[in-house]
């Protein structure tokens, strides 16, 4: 058979190397080991990436799949550098990159009757390896309650609340769990939220709320001092917004640690 035609190992002469070249928006079903070392099963959007030389025409986009597929689907933390090593050698790059989100559930309580619910947090995995040197930075996106603390300084039935959202992304010299970083989180604002309440338990989580009232500057504030006094994270960025009940708009803070 004769052999076909290979376009993509043709020399380029415009001498213009590629910095990140890949596939992006790859559905694939994962596992994630939690903080009990049980196994999730969720489905990561994947972004896989590597450079490109500038004698090179283009790179081969199935071998990104097939490093995937060969790595077996568990994914953690500690298994990544594997997979970054793994599409440097497979397509010969010093780069490699990696890009994953996925939906990830933890079983709440209900604060007054103790029902259990499903909750869902996003979270995005970002990973840079030149050679055996990699950066890797761990986000989650999660939901909550704010109240806010000048509504309820000046009115006498109650204060306006909203859900809002808070985004961090940390890089940390050691493993942080998912589920310690959401409870930090969710511990800085004035509640948390739940998929499952019962009238005792709405009435406890609205209690908290205005029990705790915190402007969006708050929120990143406390979550700040949190990731301070945590031992392994090195660097941060934190994001609030609250959807706001009572404006057309929101209202948006961040801080990142230089």
């Amino acid at each position: 058979m004769t052999p076909l035609h290979d376009a993509q190992s043709t020399r380029d002469t415009r001498e213009l190397p590629i910095d990140k070249v890949g596939v992006r928006g790859l559905r694939f079903p994962i596992q994630v080991r939690d903080r009990a070392h049980v196994v999730q099963n969720t489905i990561a959007t994947v972004g896989l990436f590597v450079d490109l030389p500038m004698e090179f025409k283009g790179t081969h986009m199935s071998r990104f799949i097939e490093v995937l597929h060969s790595h077996g689907g568990m994914i953690h933390v500690e298994n990544i550098p594997d997979l970054l090593a793994r599409m440097q050698e497979r397509l010969k790059a010093n780069t490699s990159h990696l890009e994953m989100e996925f939906p990830y559930f933890i079983t709440k309580k209900a604060p007054a009757t103790g029902r259990e619910g499903l909750m869902d947090y996003t979270v995005r995995f970002e990973a840079n390896a030149t050679g055996s040197d990699i950066d890797f930075v761990m986000t989650v996106r999660v939901a909550v309650t704010t109240l806010c603390p000048c509504s309820k300084a000046i009115s006498q039935y109650g204060a306006h609340n909203q859900r809002g959202e808070v985004t961090v992304a940390i890089r940390s010299s050691e493993t942080v769990w998912i589920e310690d970083l959401i409870a930090l989180i969710e511990q800085s604002a004035s509640s948390e939220l739940y998929s499952l309440l019962k009238r005792p338990d709405e009435k406890a989580v609205t209690e908290r709320a205005y029990e705790n009232p915190v402007f969006v500057e708050d929120l990143v504030r406390n979550v700040v001092l949190r990731l301070k006094a945590h031992e392994h994270v090195t660097w941060y960025k934190v994001e609030a917004e609250n959807f706001e009940s009572i404006h057309n708009h929101n209202a948006y803070a961040s801080i990142e640690k230089g």
